[in-house]
Formats: C-alpha cells, sequence, structure tokens
C-alpha cells in the first residue's frame, strides 16, 4: 500500500482532507457568527427594554407575551412605540410609570 502524507494548509481543503468536502460549512458559520451575534444582542436589548416598560406599567398580560414570543424584537418594538406610547428618550428614562392604561 501506498501511503501519501498529506501537508496541512489551505491547500489540504481542496485535495478532499479534513471535513469530507464540506468544508464551506464551517466558513458559512464562521461568516455567520457576527450576524448571529448582533441578531441575539438586538433581540436581547428590545426584549429587556419590553419587559422592563410592561412590569414597571403592571402590564401583566403584556409581559407575558413579550417573555414568550421571540420575533427579534418586532413585538418588543411595537409594544414599546405603539401601544405604551413611549418615545426614543423614554426608553431608557428611569422616571416612574402608571399602572395600566392610566397613562395618557
Amino acid at each position: 500500500m501506498n501511503y501519501q502524507m498529506h501537508q496541512w494548509g489551505p491547500g489540504m481543503w481542496n485535495a478532499g482532507v479534513g471535513f469530507g468536502g464540506h468544508e464551506w460549512i464551517l466558513w458559512a458559520l464562521a461568516l455567520a457568527m457576527p450576524f448571529i451575534l448582533i441578531a441575539v444582542l438586538w433581540t436581547l436589548v428590545w426584549k429587556g427594554l419590553a419587559l422592563w416598560h410592561a412590569a414597571r406599567r403592571g402590564e401583566y398580560w403584556w409581559f407575558l407575551i413579550l417573555l414568550v414570543v421571540n420575533t427579534l424584537g418586532i413585538l418588543e418594538i411595537i409594544y414599546l412605540f405603539f401601544v405604551a406610547g413611549l418615545h426614543w428618550r423614554d426608553l431608557f428614562s428611569h422616571q416612574s410609570h402608571t399602572h395600566g392604561h392610566d397613562h395618557q
């Protein structure tokens, strides 16, 4: 039998050595990882803000809905700006919230 020694390096991928010709999956994961991390952070920020405001306002049904539904922050953004009627400057405010729908 003739055993060939493969050189480890960039050329090994072209020779079919390594991951059975599926090395493109590793490259795709490496390229996608920053976008995945950004999406996770984006979601956590919006979910955290919406849950905090819903709890402070005593809107427990919204709190439960926001806690269960995961939509990359879209539901949280709808709640914060359209249901709670908050403005951008209100998102990080420490001022007290009114409970229920008597905030207007």
